[in-house]
């Protein structure tokens, strides 16, 4: 009777854990990350009795419905949607900002030259000079105006990262926490049967690692993973995990780069948010600032260069309408001398929009376009005049061996440009000092500068080189959006296939409850039977 009675209770603990079972995945319907569990049913090993084996009932464990390749696409194609949707909805504000009708530079640009061809049609008229002056304000404001949109967005973006690293260094200590409590759980079980609910909540914090940045991991043999953020830097190992921050550049401090433990991986870093952050920057917003100032650095110091050679109505030689300040510079890490620049008129049209690299060998200067990285030599030593493209260096005596300077002379140029005259006799539409009524002859050479190509190379006019910039952000928008929509499409088959497999059926768990319930029923029936015929034999030993 008692082998009877163990198979039934064999049996109805089976059930039990079944019914148990079911009612978890019901209970988790909602639950995010979590894995569909079920019941894996075995006989326990049949004894030999001398005439033959008897079965001795069932044996149960509980599993996770889960699949490592599906969880491996699920997890990529998070971070590439991620990474395609960030880059895409970010782009599309700097689209919309130098394309805008209201943000745009052009409309500002068209009505500036408007107004010059005015006083050139009525150069001894006040009140059109008048209008001159306003416009040329406001053309100003408009370059100010951009600059300060595109450094909010950049100090958004930054703070963005900052707050997305947070959430990282969180998951990553849950996962370590987790790696820890797994490893403990496994050891205690002497079946090899797995604590399923922390492996999903485990997996579920990989999974939130590869919204902000691509994430793998690695199974340990203890029931821990390694997890790897990157193209391989080590986040999580074991029970320990790295730290990561944001940090300034040492040469632009509005410029973040991520530490890993103190280790710059910024060039590391792929997938996620994060990438399409770093991205936005590097190949969107920081080439738009640098070509919306090399139009007003082009602009400012080209039209300058027209005005001064004419006179005012004071017979005074022109004065610079517009101010963008000189090229920003940088000393680099151990410079001991200094420079100065100053932006040159006679090879403006040389200017590209990029960042220049100066570094001094002891014998001679190289100085280094950062954009594509053309180099080009001058003869030392220390203090000597470099003529750079669009901009004079003059270098101290005290410029020693391995020094080196960062010069923008774009990058901060919209932002600086400003007009300087008030006086609106001070406009210098005459080619003589002698005081000729009618004469419009510089007038009449500011005016020509709105179509005549004084910039890369000779080859764009200024509203050239403003709808180079409105079409490139608009086509890396374009194909931005639809990557997007790509790997949007991607990432919804990779979660469509996860949830079909690992998620919650309800019409498949109340099945589930019907048949466990009914196996109960029979494994309790079984033990009634069992105790019957127990009682019978009793009462015939009487």
């Amino acid at each position: 009777m008692a082998g009877i009675l163990g198979i039934s209770l064999s049996g109805l603990v089976a059930a039990q854990q079944a019914l148990d079972t079911t009612g978890h995945n019901i209970a988790n319907v909602n639950t995010e990350g979590y894995s569909r569990q079920r019941v894996d049913l075995s006989q326990k090993e049949a004894q030999f009795n001398g005439s033959g084996y008897i079965g001795q009932g069932v044996s149960a464990t509980i599993s996770r419905v889960y699949d490592q390749f599906i969880t491996h696409q699920l997890t990529s194609s998070t971070s590439a949607y991620s990474e395609a949707d960030t880059l895409s909805t970010l782009a599309s504000q700097v689209d919309s900002m130098v394309s805008g009708e209201a943000t745009s530079v052009s409309p500002a640009l068209k009505s500036f030259f408007s107004a010059v061809n005015e006083v050139a049609n009525d150069p001894t008229s006040l009140p059109v000079r008048e209008v001159m002056l306003a416009d040329a304000k406001s053309l100003s404001q408009h370059f100010n105006t951009l600059s300060t949109q595109f450094e909010d967005s950049r100090k958004q973006t930054n703070n963005q990262m900052g707050a997305m690293l947070d959430d990282v260094n969180a998951y990553a200590q849950n996962i370590a926490h987790l790696n820890d409590e797994i490893v403990l759980a496994s050891s205690r079980a002497s079946d090899g049967q797995l604590p399923n609910d922390l492996l999903d909540q485990r997996d579920a914090m990989v999974a939130k690692i590869a919204e902000k940045v691509s994430v793998s991991t690695l199974p340990q043999q203890d029931g821990s993973v390694s997890v790897f953020i990157g193209s391989g830097q080590s986040l999580v190992l074991g029970g320990r995990a790295a730290t990561l921050a944001l940090k300034g550049s040492s040469t632009d401090v509005t410029h973040k780069n991520i530490l890993m433990d103190g280790q710059d991986i910024t060039q590391q870093i792929t997938g996620g948010e994060l990438s399409g952050i770093l991205k936005f920057q590097g190949e969107i917003l920081d080439p738009a600032q640098q070509q919306m100032g090399l139009l007003a650095a082009g602009f400012a110091v080209q039209f300058n260069e027209a005005h001064a050679a004419g006179f005012d109505l004071n017979a005074q030689a022109g004065k610079a309408l517009f101010d963008v300040g000189t090229p920003t510079v940088t000393a680099g890490a151990n410079t001991v001398g200094t420079i100065t620049t100053s932006y040159d008129a006679r090879t403006m049209n040389q200017l590209a929009a990029s960042d220049y690299q100066l570094s001094y060998d002891g014998s001679n200067f190289s100085l280094k376009r950062l954009g594509d990285n053309t180099v080009s030599a001058f003869p030392g030593p220390p203090p000597t005049t470099i003529d750079g493209p669009g901009f004079k260096i003059e270098t101290a005596a005290t410029v020693e061996a391995n020094d080196s300077f960062l010069i923008r002379p774009t990058f901060n140029a919209a932002q600086n440009m400003a007009s300087l005259i008030t006086d609106p006799a001070e406009i210098a539409a005459s080619s003589s000092a002698d005081t000729v009524p009618g004469d419009n002859t510089t007038a009449l050479a500011l005016a020509a500068l709105e179509n005549k190509a004084v910039m890369f190379g000779g080859n764009a006019t200024f509203n050239g080189v403003n709808s180079q910039l409105v079409a490139k952000v608009g086509t890396l928008t374009s194909s931005a959006k639809v990557s997007s929509a790509a790997q949007q499409a991607l990432f919804n088959l990779a979660k469509e296939s996860r949830e079909s497999l690992s998620g919650v059926n309800l019409d498949e768990e109340a099945a589930n409850l019907i048949k466990f319930k009914q196996s109960y029923q029979a494994a309790a029936q079984a033990i009634s039977i069992a105790s019957s015929l127990f009682d019978t034999l009793l009462g015939a030993m009487r």
